[in-house]
């Protein structure tokens, strides 16, 4: 049995005020001494608080994520792994997850979300894929809330400039303007890779006496507590103090360390591998070697450090970026080390993996920390939280300025709504990232959803964000529901088959009824969403704590949709592209007003969210395929934000030259609900005439009904109400963006 571990000279005090300040509870300190059987010392006290995070150890939420769909015929690789995967054919496996960096991007954008981007590409790598795709989620305050833009320059900045430079393209994504987000902005980043199965990696260690490596770069000061003081508590008015916290990156040096894993990887020297992510290297060493039932022993002396005098503490708990983790197979740790000298990297043995079940850490030949494996990597405390519904629907979230209830002209309300900026064109945000590096995109950002070629393969991959913070205001479980039916929806419009999610569900303080109510209602519709559609839900995050000074954000559950093409070259397109052509609305329900973008811009009482048959929902999706595959269609336009008007101003708006649409009188008779409501899972489709009623064969028992034709002079004509120039809409919906944030350029 190992000495005792000391407290080394100069540690601060450990006791009760100690844990509080590291955001440990009272009981939870008692449960760390009853099960040290000792008072912690400084470094445990230290590695405790970020384990037991919220962050890292999902507390309050593990009881519920229980409940989702994690199995599937394609499945390879689910939760517990640094990111699922899915078998998509031909030996290939897509590997995919999404992250919340919210927190540090709202302290510090351009460093919080490049580091965003950077970690998930390395949960990535880590499994042995090569990264290939980039998406991410963005929400942000009003436009004119004084920080707004000071936000979206730092957050578009810092994707750009780290995605750009380590070589991944990003193609696809969403944004969002809301005031619920003024104190609290989201930025989620997905990314995905591709592994042949036989190189697929995991981060379970095993075999006693395994030398474990660190690789990457350096160990520094930044990001200390980024895990649990940063991310797991709410926002208040010393939240700028907290801009040490925040990691900061290097792409250059990313992606060197993505072709040295990768090329690492093919010598089948690694037994286990990780990334060092939040908790750094205490989470990435307790991790793989709970999960292999095993312990690990660190001697931290042995660390690569850029600056001098870092303490055990600073060491264990540095985030510092673009470094990994690696159990060797003994006796081939010099090959290794080898590789990562080839691409000017660290790579130095700094442990190995033992069969106590103990985690230790030594420094300067004493041991500092001596913790039981399980403690840290799995027994943290599971809390069943109180949960109840608000007093009044939305009282959990930011008040809203009432808006004047106005019923523009329909004209008007259109042009209105093409300007709003949660309608118009992301062209200004997506023209800053590179989508076509790598060169398998066949479809970027702008449509419903990205495709992707899978080299060597007929196969293809179609990926898509979705997110719907105001229906999951009015009602959290049908607005989960609605939000992953409109991923699937996005992703089968252009053709894929959709098959697993990856979630990313941020929500306010747990410790609160209404908003732990809200929690548990959305993993309720994601999981009932996600056995409708057999889309098993294989990776993804919990981001709680996001409010400021006790208002919360909207309820947000963020879903990323990845679907398959059995041949990528039957993708469809979202605009109109033959003249005579019919253009048809295919519907699940009837359209409705509640959480439209009508609603919140005109001032219009809301109302409730209508029922969700999720049996209907899965035949438009399985319509959708069908008619891709069949080649039936020519084009599919998801039914989104502004409803059916703008989404056929937007199917008007082909890249090449704009069309129109002659839309029949009799299709929405001056129906504001009928023109601008949201809701029901609604489709426009273009199809050759002589393929109507076939598709009216493929959608039943859902309505399906001609409404018009496209037209080759580029006009909208929707009834009596709407005449409007294709190309003037198309103006206004490509500046009105740039124009709101003062960005020409």
């Amino acid at each position: 049995m190992s000495a005792a571990p000391i407290a080394l000279p100069g540690e601060p005090r450990v006791d009760l005020a100690a844990a509080r300040a590291h955001g440990l509870s009272d009981a939870e300190f008692a449960a760390i001494e009853r099960l040290l059987g000792r008072t912690p010392t400084f470094t445990e006290l230290g590695v405790f608080s970020v384990m037991w995070s919220e962050h890292c150890s999902y507390k309050s939420s593990r009881k519920h994520l229980k409940t989702l769909p994690r199995e599937g015929a394609s499945v390879v690789g689910g939760p517990g792994e640094n990111a699922g995967a899915i078998d998509v054919g031909d030996g290939w496996v897509a590997v995919f997850k999404i992250e919340s960096h919210n927190h540090p991007s709202y302290v510090e954008p351009y460093q919080g979300a490049a580091t965003g981007v950077g970690g998930i590409l390395r949960d990535i790598f880590t499994m042995g894929a090569r990264p290939i795709a980039s998406m991410d989620s963005l929400k942000f305050g009003a436009l004119d809330h004084p920080r707004t833009r000071y936000l979206v320059n730092g957050v578009v900045g810092g994707i750009g400039g780290y995605g750009n430079c380590v070589g991944v393209p990003t193609v696809a994504g969403e944004v969002m303007f809301d005031p619920g987000y003024n104190g609290n902005i989201l930025v989620n980043a997905f990314a995905l890779g591709l592994a042949r199965r036989e190189d697929l990696q995991s981060a379970r260690a095993h075999g006693v006496g395994n030398p474990v490596l660190y690789v990457g770069s350096a160990t520094g000061r930044d990001g200390i507590h980024g895990a649990s003081l940063l991310a797991s508590a709410e926002f208040d008015a010393a939240s700028e103090a907290k801009r040490p916290t925040v990691q900061v990156g290097d792409p250059f040096t990313e992606k060197l360390l993505i072709e040295a894993c990768l090329e690492a990887i093919k010598t089948g020297a690694i037994a286990a591998i990780q990334d060092m992510g939040a908790a750094g290297l205490t989470s990435s060493s307790s991790e793989m070697a709970g999960r292999g039932g095993l312990g690990v022993e660190l001697d931290l002396e042995r660390v690569p450090l850029r600056e001098a005098n870092l303490t055990p503490y600073e060491i264990l708990l540095s985030e510092s970026q673009e470094r990994m983790l690696i159990v060797a197979e003994q006796g081939r740790e010099a090959e290794l080390a080898a590789v990562f000298e080839r691409w000017d990297l660290h790579a130095v043995v700094i442990g190995k993996i033992t069969g106590d079940g103990r985690w230790r850490a030594r420094f300067k030949g004493d041991v500092v920390a001596d913790i039981p494996v399980a403690a840290i990597s799995d027994d943290a405390p599971v809390y069943d939280r109180p949960a109840a519904p608000p007093s009044a629907p939305g009282a959990a979230t930011i008040p809203r300025p009432a808006a004047p209830a106005i019923r523009p002209a329909p004209a008007a309300a259109l042009r209105a709504l093409i300007a709003s900026p949660n309608v118009a064109s992301r062209r200004w945000v997506f023209r800053q990232y590179d989508s076509l590096v790598l060169s398998n995109t066949v479809a970027g950002p702008g449509g419903d959803a990205a495709v992707l070629r899978i080299k060597g393969s007929r196969r293809g991959l179609a990926l898509k964000v979705d997110s719907n913070p105001r229906a999951c205001a009015i009602d959290p479980y049908l607005g989960a529901i609605a939000t992953v039916c409109e991923a699937a929806r996005n992703v089968a419009c252009v053709g894929a088959r959709p098959a697993a999610i990856t979630n990313c569900l941020n929500y306010g303080n747990p410790e609160r009824p209404e908003i732990m109510w809200q929690f548990v209602r959305g993993v309720a519709g994601l999981r009932d969403a996600a056995l409708a559609f057999a889309t098993p839900v294989i990776s993804g995050n919990v981001s709680f704590y996001n409010e400021t000074e006790g208002r919360a954000i909207p309820p947000t559950p963020t879903i990323a949709m990845v679907g398959t093409f059995a041949d990528v070259s039957l993708n469809v397109k979202h605009y109109f592209s033959f003249p005579g052509d019919a253009i048809l609305i295919v519907r699940t329900a009837a359209p409705a007003l509640a959480a439209s973008e009508y609603a919140d811009l005109f001032g219009v009482a809301s109302g409730q969210l209508a029922p969700i048959d999720l049996a209907r929902e899965r035949r438009l999706i399985d319509g959708l395929v069908e008619c891709a595959q069949r080649r039936l269609v020519r084009s599919a336009h998801d039914v989104s934000e502004g409803g059916m008007a703008v989404a056929l101003a937007e199917a008007c708006c082909n890249p090449t030259a704009p069309f129109g649409a002659a839309i029949d009188p009799d299709a929405t008779d001056g129906d504001v609900a009928a023109l601008f409501g949201e809701g029901a899972s609604s489709v426009i489709l273009s199809a050759p005439a002589e393929n109507v009623e076939v598709l009216r064969e493929v959608f039943a028992p859902l309505e399906v009904r001609e409404i018009g034709r496209v037209s080759a002079a580029p006009r909208l004509v929707i009834g009596r109400d709407i005449d409007e120039d294709v190309a003037a809409l198309q103006r206004l919906y490509e500046d009105a963006l740039p124009g709101r944030l003062g960005r020409h350029d």
